[in-house]
């Protein structure tokens, strides 16, 4: 029987976590989800935001499935030590799990083509995958230093790094349309001339069938709100694939859209990329959408469930056309689109 461990977390946490949890329990009714503390709440409750009890729990779990995590810019939680501040819990979880690889799809959602900052003809069908390496590269290398009037940090990756990231990025694109572009910087780094390599080497041994193209950093961030279309799975580094994540995260509309998985050796991560939103927490208008397909990623990813996986997916596009919530124009609450979700998962064209 699968064991889910879920922590809820901050703000909008808690509800949106509650709603994925009944969708995973209509779909997946063996697994076992048993509900833990991180966060600020985790240190009002325990004085640690990644309390020993949680990390327990992680021992025997096969996926982890997360709200959000921290509170208002102004919250008591953000004056305390670095140690004890909520982010700081889940950076501790990221690396207690080993999660080196982050899977965020960026989706236009059909009927919703109006909500892209994109026009409607450039943001239908958008459909891409962004890989990105999540343990090492220039936010984690201990070479670095801040003296006086001058700073410095230090990008590096190893073969084994690259190669990790990559083969995760070729699988998906086996189970996609069968394309994968690397991002780099190669002509002016010498550790993006490594990653091309690498990338290069591992397709031509193991993924033939992967159509593989290498493109610079700079060339994408343009296209990829220019011509979003031609990308299916893109790989890259962790600076690289922080910031280029982030610029397609607008493409669908809205953050409540956006879910995610971050992968390792160990069981994975998974969790809606949008904030703690502590200012509509309690209300019940948050969009529960992200957290729900979050658990979708889950069973594809974490349980290897993609038939179960499929029929979240579905259903939640077909309640965003019915029923979109109050940040995609429309009047839904949480617990109206839960119910849409669950509703459709019911329904023979969907499950």
């Amino acid at each position: 029987m699968p064991k889910i461990v879920t922590l809820p977390g901050d703000g909008i946490g808690p509800e949106v976590t509650a709603a994925a949890a009944e969708v995973l329990r209509e779909v997946a009714p063996d697994v076992t989800l048993e509900e833990h503390a991180i966060g600020g709440g985790a240190f009002d409750a325990h004085g640690d935001p990644f309390p020993q009890r949680t990390r327990d729990a992680l021992q025997d779990a096969d996926a982890v499935l997360l709200g959000t995590v921290g509170g208002a810019h102004d919250s008591a939680w953000n004056r305390l030590p670095r140690q004890l501040r909520p982010e700081s819990g889940l950076l501790a979880l990221r690396r207690a799990l080993g999660c080196y690889a982050n899977l965020r799809p960026v989706r236009v959602q059909p009927g919703l083509e109006h909500l892209s900052p994109l026009k409607p003809e450039l943001a239908r069908g958008v459909d891409i995958l962004i890989v990105r390496e999540l343990l090492g590269g220039i936010y984690f290398d201990g070479d670095r230093e801040i003296s006086g009037s001058a700073a410095y940090n230090t990008m590096r990756y190893t073969t084994p790094e690259v190669e990790r990231v990559a083969r995760r990025a070729f699988w998906a694109a086996e189970q996609r349309r069968g394309r994968v572009t690397s991002v780099d910087k190669a002509n002016v780094l010498e550790v993006s001339e490594l990653w091309r390599r690498d990338v290069q080497a591992l397709r031509d041994r193991e993924y033939r069938s992967i159509h593989l193209n290498h493109e610079y950093v700079d060339s994408v961030a343009m296209l990829i709100v220019a011509d979003p279309s031609r990308y299916d799975v893109i790989v890259t580094e962790n600076l690289f694939g922080d910031i280029l994540s982030d610029l397609a995260a607008v493409i669908p509309g809205s953050l409540g859209l956006m879910p995610s998985a971050s992968l390792g050796d160990g069981p994975g991560l998974f969790e809606p990329i949008h904030g703690s939103a502590p200012d509509i927490a309690g209300k019940g208008v948050a969009n529960p959408a992200a957290a729900i397909m979050s658990a979708g990623m889950l069973l594809r990813h974490g349980l290897g469930r993609s038939d179960a996986a499929n029929v979240v997916d579905r259903a939640v596009a077909l309640a965003l056309r019915q029923h979109p919530t109050r940040d995609l124009g429309g009047r839904a609450d949480t617990r109206t689109f839960t119910r849409a979700v669950l509703d459709a998962i019911g329904t023979p064209a969907v499950g």
